[in-house]
């Protein structure tokens, strides 16, 4: 990324960090910039979920780690990020109408995790996400062998985790992701 981008990238995370300070309660920008600054690779990956329509924000801190982490915080789940299938085995064993990709697969390109259950509910307690979508998160082997994946959303106050076949995809479903930096 060229230093405009960069600069431009590090406003809208300050601006966006400044505006849903409940999500961060204690955890210093200026720290946070410093960390980004010594990190260009997260940069591009902090880049690509925020050109997705992802809105990525700091919500915690891991001191034994010594990393920040930060969510996809959209209200829905990420424009760019949808229509997808689970991962590359569920889109390779489609016979027709395939989608441009794979949820797992794209993630791994931009550098990034797709949420867990525990975390898509942690997301869900800064606020109210994927009223009118639903988001692909990690789903365990033993669940993907047998051809199953998971995904969440928010209805009725309450969120929801469901299966789907992996080889599904809804222009409604698409994934949130997880960066540590």
């Amino acid at each position: 990324m060229e230093q405009q981008q960069i600069d431009a990238l590090v406003n809208i995370l300050k601006s966006r960090f400044d505006n849903n300070i409940a999500r961060h309660k204690g955890i210093d920008w200026l720290a946070v910039q410093h960390k980004l600054e010594a990190s260009p690779e997260k940069l591009h990956s902090l880049n690509q979920m925020e050109q997705t329509g992802g809105e990525p924000d700091v919500v915690s801190y891991d001191q034994a780690t010594d990393e920040y982490l930060f969510f996809d915080c959209s209200p829905e789940s990420p424009k760019g990020r949808r229509s997808l299938c689970y991962d590359r085995q569920a889109l390779e064993s489609r016979k027709a109408h395939k989608p441009q990709n794979s949820a797992v697969a794209l993630a791994t390109e931009m550098g990034i995790e797709l949420l867990t259950e525990v975390q898509y509910r942690q997301l869900q307690q800064l606020g109210q996400f994927d009223l009118k979508t639903s988001s692909w998160i990690a789903t365990p082997d033993s669940i993907r062998q047998r051809g199953g994946a998971l995904f969440c959303d928010r209805r009725y106050d309450s969120v929801f985790l469901y299966h789907n076949g992996a080889e599904s995809y809804y222009a409604a479903r698409g994934f949130r992701g997880s960066l540590r930096v």
